[in-house]
């Protein structure tokens, strides 16, 4: 047995334990700490009895009061709801026109289409609209199917190459790929096609330009137009301006032909209310510093 020893400071006895000629003081618990840990116990008890606390093996226990965080969500959603019917309801119910003409209605829609638009759109789009490689730039009125809101609105209902029955379809063939073209036709092409929006070329590009015009007179006039401005009742894009999905620089240009193109937009007609997509649509036609709601953008 062990002979009691005290600290000649404290005057405690110590635990025994020593290190390095430093003796442990055998200390009892601060009574606060003990106080507040007892608060703490009593708290719990006091919340397990009254509020859902403890998971059981198909639900949990509900405790006295009943209370149900699921259903506070729920009633704080459908207090938003009803605050809000005041004005989705008029736009639900009310044409393009009309709403781009009431500045109240548009307010709203200012202040409520960014979160529409971040939630929805801007994984594809970005935050601003701004688009990148492989999606559109929805601030630059270069629409493939038209910017007037009813087409807009249409496009977002149904999507693009997507699983709804109404969706709208639209593929560029892989020319090289599929041995339409020969890769030296597909360069000669891709000269012309570049050539159509003003783009700096090489002199072995522009020594390609006559072969590529007379194979995009063959091959690309029935989707993109004799002029190449794109015709938008197939969705295919203006090969004049300089607004490029996949880019406009030699290489990409040629991918494009190559192997051709498929995009695809889910459809929202599912997930989004009509007066949401009211909502897209008219924030979407704010979105270009130009945009002119109710009209194409040329």
């Amino acid at each position: 047995m062990g002979t009691e020893k005290r600290d000649p400071v404290t005057g405690r006895l110590t635990t025994g334990h020593e290190w390095n000629g430093i003796e442990e003081l055998d200390t009892p618990i601060p009574r606060v700490v003990l106080f507040f840990l007892g608060i703490g116990i009593f708290f719990s008890i006091i919340y397990w009895i009254f509020m859902p606390a403890w998971p059981l093996v198909s639900s949990y226990t509900k405790g006295l009061l009943g209370f149900d965080q699921r259903e506070v969500v729920t009633r704080q959603v459908q207090e938003a709801a009803a605050a809000r019917a005041s004005w989705t309801d008029k736009i639900a119910n009310t044409g393009f026109a009309e709403i781009a003409a009431d500045e109240a209605l548009m307010r709203h829609v200012r202040e409520t289409g960014p979160t529409l638009f971040a939630d929805n759109c801007a994984v594809c789009h970005g935050v601003k609209g701004t688009g990148g490689p492989g999606f559109p730039n929805l601030t630059t009125g270069a629409w493939l199917w038209g910017g007037d809101p009813d087409t807009i609105a249409q496009t977002i209902r149904v999507g693009i190459n997507s699983t709804d029955d109404g969706t709208r379809v639209s593929q560029m063939l892989a020319f090289g790929r599929d041995g339409i073209l020969t890769p030296a036709q597909v360069s000669s092409v891709a000269a012309y096609v570049r050539s159509l929006s003003g783009q700096t070329l090489t002199a072995s590009e522009q020594a390609r330009l006559p072969a590529g015009r007379d194979v995009f007179k063959a091959n690309c006039v029935s989707c993109h137009g004799e002029s190449g401005k794109g015709i938008r009742d197939v969705g295919a894009p203006d090969l004049t301006d300089h607004q490029w999905i996949y880019g406009g620089d030699a290489q990409s240009v040629y991918t494009s032909i190559y192997g051709g193109r498929q995009g695809h937009m889910p459809y929202w007609r599912d997930r989004l209310s009509p007066s949401d997509i009211k909502l897209l649509t008219l924030y979407v036609g704010t979105l270009g510093k130009d945009a002119t709601l109710g009209k194409d953008k040329p």
